[in-house]
């Protein structure tokens, strides 16, 4: 039906177009005629009446146009009527100046028939309906149609606009009455109270506040005579008898809406039914003297607090400020040199780790300044951003440790690489070769600290497989007391009925390692370390040091000393990188860092518990994957074979972004035989494919590179070149490629730092 009206209306438009033309054809048809009469000339006088017969033809057809338009646009009204007449919604159509040129019954009933345009309909119906249309009408302009909700006094409307033709719009306005008000029991209380949105349009007024006011009022700037009341102060209230001083009391609402209470003052009769009052209100209130002390407290302030009712506490009692002293916070309002505010603060009553949200604001009572507090529970809002932050910085700190972990790896690549180069060209008589020794083993133990670096930051490359943590342990027993030492004993005890967990052997060794030897380095006087394993089952989940554990089966490792122990304020520290209580040299700070990346990495958990004085207990926990649970078997791994480096023959192509890898990469290839084909990046060795004629055996590439990635040019190149083989190589885990190299044939990865022979083997093995 709206295709139709859009139609009649397209006619009208056309007709209300060519309707002037009509006059100007009519005066040329009249002036052609008028010209024939009086023509001498026959052939002039019959063209001038050919022309203007044909004038007066065209007049007819454009006045049967005229008597079309005319006929659609009734029957387009019709049709509005049709489609709207019986709707129980408000519909109005209007022209683009918002004149109103047709409301249904609906509209009439509810907004009757006085208005001329829409915006004088709804001006009492929401706040400031002409900006709320102009922007409704413009989008459906553009679009074809627009909705939005508005909120009434009632509760809100949803206001739709369609365009139903160039110059004509459709309205239909959806009323919802909110009851939530309501519902919340306000009517029938006592005390006057108030609804009030955003722009300060009251949306409800209970029926205290009505009697009070002698109705019901449409702004907030009616009812007080201040002009921003707030919260907690004794104002003015513009009552039906005279004015009334009462004090505020504000919460907010849903949306954006604020709920506002009026409290009276000691002044007003009726002392009894000003203690009622107050002792009902569903907000927490307490009443401050000057001095700090509790006034009064109404029911839901002691029942948060767990107060007696005849409890007098000083507020900073009641409270411990995050950032200074609450008194301080308190005298300032007072001394009205702060407005008041809000602060999030540590209960030190009620429930333990309680956070309130409390609002202050000064008053008045017989000629004493007081300070009025509106408390709302923030524990939940205080432990999500604990929470956040502290995953948020945990983030940070990984993101940043892996960023540095590939920078370091690169030029540690170009270091041990160029000192591979200096080693092939001196033998163990040379003076320098004790010093290139030195220079590699110090190289590699940096590559070690790297990794260390990628374990906690959890972009580390893991094999894990379904191991026994009996197996592990009993294997390590020999190590791990030669870790200890003579001073210090250490006892291992294994649980019988422990499943197998999914992990790297590897790596969880090097968890055990580095817990033990933290152990050991906190008994400097000798002590005792035990190492014991249990089955665990959690039959709900487990929330500790705002982590969850699902509730499952798992197999706990704990490692106890009788160590000094860590203080409170550091054990929130003690995973970060490079944080070490140990004295300069005696530490890198990253052991406990990487038992926290390879555990999180492996699906586990770690938590600990310490007494300073008395020593700390690890807790591992790690989900049990028992064979039944796996759906495809681990692969039979191949036995490794042994490969004989050999002078090369082939092509290779090697793309890297950093010129000091690419040269020690270069000419190690060449040392081996092999051609070699440099490009600075992707881009540059896809040009160099460009020639047919070029053969090119095994494609040596960088995965990060700027500009085109690595597994994304290999993809291009192989479209043409399926036979070449591929050599990935990163300074960051095998992790960031595995995704796009399972899907590349003959690609292996080769991790950074590496070193001549590493290199040269992997290239070879590719070849052979």
């Amino acid at each position: 039906m709206l295709a139709s009206i859009q139609g009649a209306n397209e006619i009208v438009a056309l007709s209300r177009a060519i309707a002037p033309r009509s006059r100007l054809l009519l005066a040329g048809a009249l002036a052609s005629l008028i010209a024939a009469s009086f023509a001498t000339d026959l052939l002039v006088r019959v063209a001038a009446s050919v022309v203007g017969l044909t004038l007066v033809a065209l007049i007819a057809v454009l006045w049967l146009i005229l008597s079309l338009a005319e006929r659609a646009e009734r029957g387009a009204e019709r049709s509005v009527a049709l489609l709207t007449g019986h709707d129980a919604t408000p519909c109005f159509t209007t022209d683009p100046q918002g004149h109103i040129l047709y409301r249904n019954p609906a509209a009439q009933s509810r907004f009757g028939l006085a208005a001329a345009s829409l915006n004088a309909a709804l001006q009492d119906h929401f706040t400031s309906p002409a900006s709320v249309l102009y922007r409704l009408q413009s989008r459906a302009m553009k679009a074809g149609a627009a909705r939005e909700d508005v909120v009434t006094r009632r509760g809100h409307t949803r206001l739709t606009v369609h365009r139903i033709a160039e110059d004509r719009f459709l309205w239909r306005l959806d009323e919802f009455v909110d009851r939530a008000v309501s519902g919340r029991g306000a009517e029938g209380l006592s005390l006057p109270m108030l609804v009030v949105n955003k722009s300060g349009v009251i949306l409800f007024t209970n029926e205290a506040m009505r009697r009070l006011l002698g109705g019901r009022p449409k702004r907030l700037e009616g009812v007080f005579s201040t002009q921003n009341p707030r919260s907690g102060e004794v104002l003015e209230v513009s009552g039906v008898d005279g004015p009334v001083q009462a004090i505020l009391a504000e919460i907010s609402g849903a949306g954006d809406r604020r709920e506002i209470y009026l409290l009276p003052v000691s002044d007003r009769p009726a002392g009894a039914q000003i203690v009622e009052d107050f002792e009902d209100i569903p907000v927490a209130i307490l009443r401050f003297d000057a001095d700090g002390s509790l006034r009064a407290a109404n029911r839901a302030a002691r029942d948060v607090l767990d107060l007696a009712k005849d409890a007098h506490p000083m507020f900073h009692d009641l409270y411990q400020g995050l950032g200074r002293a609450v008194m301080d916070w308190l005298d300032d309002v007072v001394a009205e040199r702060h407005s008041g505010g809000s602060e999030v603060l540590r209960a030190r009553v009620g429930q333990p780790d309680a956070f309130h949200q409390v609002t202050l604001r000064r008053y008045v009572d017989h000629g004493r300044p007081g300070v009025m507090a509106v408390v709302q529970d923030a524990t939940a809002m205080k432990r999500l951003e604990a929470q956040f932050v502290q995953s948020q910085k945990m983030q940070a700190i990984g993101q940043l440790a892996g960023g540095i972990a590939h920078d370091f790896n690169n030029l540690l690549t170009a270091i041990s690489g160029h000192c591979d180069l200096l080693l092939l060209r001196h033998s163990k008589e040379d003076q320098d070769f004790a010093d290139l020794v030195q220079i590699h083993q110090n190289a590699n133990r940096a590559a070690a600290l790297v990794g260390q670096l990628l374990a906690f930051s959890r972009k580390q490359t893991l094999k894990p497989e379904r191991i026994d943590l009996r197996e592990v342990l009993s294997d390590m027993t020999h190590l791990l007391n030669r870790l200890v030492g003579e001073k210090i004993q250490l006892h291992l005890a294994h649980a019988t009925d422990l499943g197998l967990i999914r992990a790297d052997k590897r790596q969880l060794e090097q968890v055990l390692m580095n817990l033990v030897v933290n152990a050991r380095d906190a008994m400097a006087e000798g002590g005792t370390i035990r190492v014991e394993t249990e089955a665990l089952t959690l039959h709900d989940e487990l929330r500790r040091d705002r982590a969850v554990v699902p509730a499952g089966d798992y197999a706990t490792i704990r490692v106890v000393d009788t160590g000094t122990g860590i203080a409170p304020e550091r054990l929130d520290k003690i995973f970060e990188p490079f944080f070490t209580t140990k004295q300069p040299g005696e530490g890198t700070g990253l052991g406990l860092s990487t038992v926290y990346g390879i555990v999180k990495q492996s699906g586990g958990f770690v938590f600990v518990d310490s007494t300073p004085g008395e020593g700390t207990v690890f807790h591992l926990y790690f989900p049990i994957h028992d064979a039944a649970d796996e759906d495809i078997p681990e692969p039979a791994r191949e036995p490794a074979r042994k490969i004989v480096l050999r002078q090369g023959e082939g092509v290779v192509l090697l793309v890297e972004d950093e010129a000091p890898v690419r040269a020690f990469a270069s000419r190690a290839l060449r040392l081996r035989g092999y051609t070699v084909l440099e490009a600075d990046c992707a881009e540059q060795a896809l040009r160099l494919l460009e020639d047919p004629a070029l053969q090119i055996d095994v494609f040596v590439t960088d995965v990060v590179m700027p500009g085109m990635d690595g597994p994304t040019w290999v993809k291009r190149a192989l479209e043409a070149r399926p036979d070449a083989r591929v050599v990935f190589m990163s300074g960051y885990a095998e992790d960031c490629l595995s995704e796009e190299q399972g899907r590349v044939p003959n690609s292996v990865f080769l991790a950074k730092p590496f070193s001549l022979n590493d290199l040269a083997v992997t290239v070879q093995g590719q070849l052979h």
